[in-house]
């Protein structure tokens, strides 16, 4: 290995190793991986999924390919020999910016574990020039900006592949670029990003603002493009429509290649919809099969067999219900297969609130119920949720539909690379058998006694603390204190999240601490998050914790106890740094609201304790590690649900009610926050919270701040605090996306 990376950036830069600088040998590497990954074995077979999906956050991928090759800690050494940091090396790398939370880190990690099983199946999705948008701090603000990663130097494959997609009115040529996904010790699959040849970067002027209506030069530019007005939505079914026509253009030509009839599609190919963006995928398969001379009939017959939905949200917004007039404007061709899909519900089912159209509105969610084979929820809690209230009509139709597939991650990035110190001394402790069987990490419980290993891995919490303030430092020049608890909230910023709770939390430590009642240690509050930038109530949460930050951490009588930082544009990277420094990991949702979670798990398996509320795989973290290895509070998804139903909350008399919680919420729009902050966007939050509060921060806030306290007080007890740590990564095991993806594949692809 030492010999083909010397000859290669001597035959590259006619140097040797330690001459290079790093961004030659980024570009080295990424020479090498490529040549190697293109000599492992593509996997193959005569079943294949397509996991389509409108978002793949893949984070960056050299250190990822170079784990999976198993040639990580050589390439390591190598560097290291010549002076040179592998770490360093990775910064020169830009982060893809296809995807923007859960949602798509998901479908990166199961893409991982696809290939790690040896699985054939590729990823379908877009090639977003700026991605979601590149986050910029002014005046306690979020601003937008765009973020451009695609440079000479990275992992996209130009191909020959093009396919012509039809709109009302005109068509654009798709091409198709490839990524390899390189399986841990195994083969190779391929994510398929398609583009469109006519995108045009110089449309997009300050900011991430361009003309929403020129389709041909603006299609693949940003991901969820400002959905405020009719031109943004339009863009999105536009790109929606283009996603799928390419995926399925792809899908007929490699049954086409293989030889195979396309009356057997259904044998031959299954097809995850991720999401409800790639519903249109069954519309024009039954287009395509039926210019293809399949009848009616049986075209939606195959399609029906073929597909498969999973749900990721109950939230409304998120369960698409475009206009009948949009898609008249996008799919005019698409519509009378809509129609009739439409008609054959309405003409089994006298239940309106299970058709496909209703009030001029496709339902989207709708379709993929009817005509697909699968639909699965993503936690125990969550699939229980869609089948017993959210989708029960469905569920009384097609109980053999509905599954539960419990998201995972891959370890390989949420431990192995991020946090090299934890996962050697694991491997060292109890052997390399739980990088392929993450189960085997129950082996670590035979240590719960040990204090070797509970003081080690107490060192190696702290050593990751030290790195990420010496990170912070360095790229938000930013002080934290390492000996503090490090206190951390890293998700898409949305109020069902409720960082909005999470800063209430931080004014009333703060009060007190004014009020002279200081903690026995000092906290650190992390947050990250991006807020959508037409989501106004999220912007202006993030502008109360910036306003917080800065009122807290120029006080010198409260920032030695108490620090606030929200760190600037959140994403893969930022969270495998934060990710391992973590003590306390807030999973605070409102109970019923969160589908799943995977940031939870990230944390769990990196030793973080979980202060959360019964929601999402909080539900099965808290199974998995017993009540004393774990904080919950609030109320249980059931009793907000009743609330929901019989619309039976009102914050103002919790806000009347009780004192503590009004001088709370009062902070918001203090003289203190309005000399920092904008008496717009704070008034307008302190209204939401008093008047509306959809989300029920106020419900359980006062539990919150009990139980947080409780874990911080519980934390003093060093050893106790470490045996909760060691048994919340022994059992983080159920949590691995390639034991997701083996019961994907065996309730639903079998492949």
């Amino acid at each position: 290995m030492k010999e083909r990376l010397n000859n290669l950036v001597n035959e590259m830069f006619g140097k040797d190793i330690a001459s290079c600088n790093n961004e030659e040998l980024f570009s080295a590497l990424l020479k090498l991986t490529k040549d190697m990954i293109k000599e492992q074995r593509q996997i193959d077979g005569n079943r294949k999924l397509y996991y389509i999906s409108a978002e793949f956050l893949i984070g960056k991928l050299l250190s990822n390919n170079l784990i999976n090759l198993k040639i990580y800690d050589e390439i390591k050494q190598i560097l290291a020999e010549a002076g040179k940091d592998l770490t360093e090396i990775e910064e020169v790398e830009l982060e893809p910016s296809l995807g923007n939370g859960g949602l798509g880190r998901l479908a990166a990690c199961f893409l991982d574990s696809i290939a790690t099983l040896g699985l054939n199946g590729d990823g379908i999705g877009l090639n977003y020039h700026y991605g979601l948008f590149q986050q910029v701090f002014k005046n306690n603000k979020q601003t937008e900006e765009k973020n451009p990663w695609i440079t000479d130097r990275n992992w996209l494959e130009k191909t020959e592949t093009c396919f012509d997609v039809n709109f009302g009115g005109f068509s654009v040529k798709s091409r198709l670029y490839d990524i390899d996904v390189v399986g841990y010790d195994n083969g190779v699959n391929k994510l398929h990003l398609f583009d469109v040849e006519t995108v045009d970067e110089s449309l997009v002027g300050e900011g991430i603002n361009f003309d929403k209506r020129d389709i041909p030069r603006n299609l693949t530019l940003f991901l969820y493009p400002d959905d405020s007005d009719d031109a943004g939505r339009l863009l999105r079914v536009y790109q929606q429509y283009f996603m799928v026509s390419s995926g399925a253009q792809l899908i007929v030509k490699e049954m086409d290649e293989k030889g195979f009839d396309l009356r057997n599609l259904d044998k031959h190919v299954v097809i995850q919809i991720n999401d409800t963006h790639p519903s249109l995928v069954i519309p024009e398969l039954i287009r395509i099969l039926t210019s293809r001379g399949i009848s009616m009939d049986d075209a939606i017959n195959i399609v029906s067999n073929t597909c498969a939905y999973t749900n990721h949200t109950i939230l409304a917004e998120a369960l698409e219900k475009w206009p009948i007039h949009y898609l008249e404007q996008v799919v005019p061709h698409l519509m009378p297969i809509i129609y009739e899909l439409d008609r054959r519900v309405k003409e089994k089912y006298n239940d309106e609130s299970v058709a496909i159209i209703k009030n001029n509105l496709v339902h989207m969610a709708h379709m993929d119920i009817h005509y697909g084979f699968s639909v699965n929820g993503v936690a125990a809690l969550h699939t229980d949720i869609l089948k017993d209230s959210e989708l029960n009509n469905f569920y009384k139709i097609y109980p053999e539909k509905f599954n539960n597939k419990t998201n995972g991650i891959t370890f390989r990035r949420w431990l192995m690379h991020c946090n090299p110190e934890l996962s050697n001394f694991i491997t060292e402790t109890i052997g390399h058998g739980w990088k392929k069987d993450a189960s085997k990490l129950e082996y670590l419980l035979n240590y719960i006694d040990d204090d070797a290993v509970l003081d080690k891995i107490l060192a190696i919490k702290h050593n990751n603390k030290v790195a990420l303030a010496k990170y912070l430092k360095e790229t938000e020049n930013v002080d934290i204190d390492v000996n503090s608890i490090f206190d951390v909230q890293i998700k898409r910023l949305h109020e069902y999240k409720r960082q909005q709770m999470n800063a209430l939390y931080v004014i009333y430590k703060y009060k007190q601490i004014k009020a002279g009642n200081k903690p026995a240690r000092p906290i650190t509050v992390l947050f990250g998050a991006k807020a959508a930038p037409a989501y106004v109530i999220a912007k202006d949460i993030i502008h109360l914790i910036l306003c917080l930050q800065q009122l807290i951490n120029n006080d010198p009588e409260v920032s030695p106890y108490l620090k606030v930082v929200m760190v600037e544009n959140y994403n893969v990277t930022k969270a495998s740094k934060l990710i391992p420094a973590c003590d306390v990991s807030e999973q605070i949702s409102l109970a019923s609201k969160e589908a799943s979670g995977t940031g939870n798990m990230k944390f769990m398996l990196n030793g973080a304790i979980t202060l959360g509320t019964m929601d999402g795989a909080n539900v099965e973290i808290h199974d998995c590690v017993g009540d004393d290895n774990i904080y919950i509070f609030g109320k249980s998804s059931e009793e907000v649900i009743d609330l929901y139903a019989k619309n039976a909350y009102n914050p103002r008399d919790i806000y009347n009610n009780d004192t503590q919680v009004q001088e709370l919420v009062d902070f918001i729009v203090s003289k203190e926050l309005i000399q920092i902050g904008d008496p717009e966007n704070l008034g307008r939050l302190y209204k939401d919270l008093i008047n509306k509060d959809w989300f029920m921060a106020l419900l359980d806030l006062k539990d919150y701040i009990a139980t947080k306290e409780k874990a911080f007080a519980d934390y003093e007890d060093r050893k106790a605090w470490s045996k909760k740590m060691l048994v919340n990564t022994a059992k983080a095991g159920f949590f691995s996306s390639d034991r997701t993806i083996a019961q994907y594949d065996e309730d639903i692809w079998r492949l």
